[in-house]
């Protein structure tokens, strides 16, 4: 089963996996409820396979990864999101998570997803894994990461996680600041670097950082399209339009709403499809003939 780009209207770069196909526990965590509060929307805790089964309704591709973090607790391994996304191949690709606390073994597991488990991808979340970006431990991570060729996304500005609770669930919201990146994109200029959502309260520094580096991209994920700020679109439209990406931030914001609203904005036409779907499918080599 591969994936053909042709047959695809967009590719979703940010999705969340929250529940195992590999056991029956359908409650949401506190955090997740908790979010569900703070986003307006029904938990929906598909699996993998459930999730690949409605992206292929959809006509989209999508990334899907979880969070290495003891503040989110994971219901579902790197290892299990990677065997079902390779089964269903023809729409879904998988990322991995894993924490900078983690150290050597970290690094060591991390180069076993890449090697054994084909990984496409690393999801950071500075502020529930409660590093900063450029501090020196996440290095050999970004190291194993660069060796294989692959795009790192990180979490920026605002999260979701532990709003509305008290004391934020001790999630700081400083380690996720994208001028942070910065320093990433300087000492690692081979490795694709994602900043993932319109960066409240740090938009203009993420833009700065994306047109300063050249391998800097932004995905839209995580905010609905009407509440985009104006210089964001304006980038979107001009400097930017090759490395700005499409992403929903499922289960949190589903992907039809998310591009009923985006139809709205005033995208050009010849962007839109660049957004969408083609810069996605050339940060992930994807061939577009299948």
């Amino acid at each position: 089963m591969t994936m053909n780009i042709r047959d695809l209207v967009a590719i979703d770069v940010h999705t969340h996996a929250w529940k195992s196909a590999l056991r029956v526990d359908d409650a949401p965590t506190e955090s997740q409820e908790a979010m569900g509060r703070y986003f307006r929307y029904q938990p929906q805790h598909q699996t993998v396979p459930e999730m690949a089964e409605m992206y292929r309704r959809l006509k989209m591709g999508f990334v899907v990864f979880t969070v290495d973090s003891p503040k989110e607790p994971r219901k579902i391994s790197n290892e299990e999101i990677a065997e079902l996304a390779h089964e269903h191949a023809d729409v879904a690709i998988p990322f991995a998570s894993v924490n900078p606390h983690r150290g050597k073994e970290g690094v060591a597991a991390a180069r076993r997803l890449i090697k054994d488990y084909k990984v496409k991808g690393f999801k950071f979340h500075p502020s529930v894994q409660e590093f900063y970006p450029n501090d020196r431990l996440a290095y050999p991570l970004y190291e194993a990461i660069t060796e294989a060729k692959l795009p790192a996304l990180f979490h920026t500005g605002q999260t979701g996680v532990g709003a509305q609770t008290r004391g934020g669930g001790g999630i700081r919201l400083k380690y996720s600041h994208p001028m942070l990146l910065d320093d990433v994109a300087t000492d690692f200029p081979d490795m694709p670097i994602v900043l993932a959502h319109p960066s409240f309260p740090w938009q203009e520094e993420a833009l700065s950082v994306a047109t300063h580096k050249p391998q800097v991209y932004i995905d839209l994920s995580g905010w609905s399209p009407k509440y985009f700020p104006p210089i964001l679109v304006q980038y979107a439209n001009t400097l930017l339009k090759d490395r700005i990406l499409f992403g929903s931030d499922y289960p949190v914001i589903a992907p039809e709403r998310w591009l009923a609203e985006f139809e709205k904005l005033p995208i050009k036409p010849e962007v839109r499809p660049l957004i969408l779907k083609e810069n996605a499918a050339r940060l992930l080599g994807l061939n577009k003939d299948g």
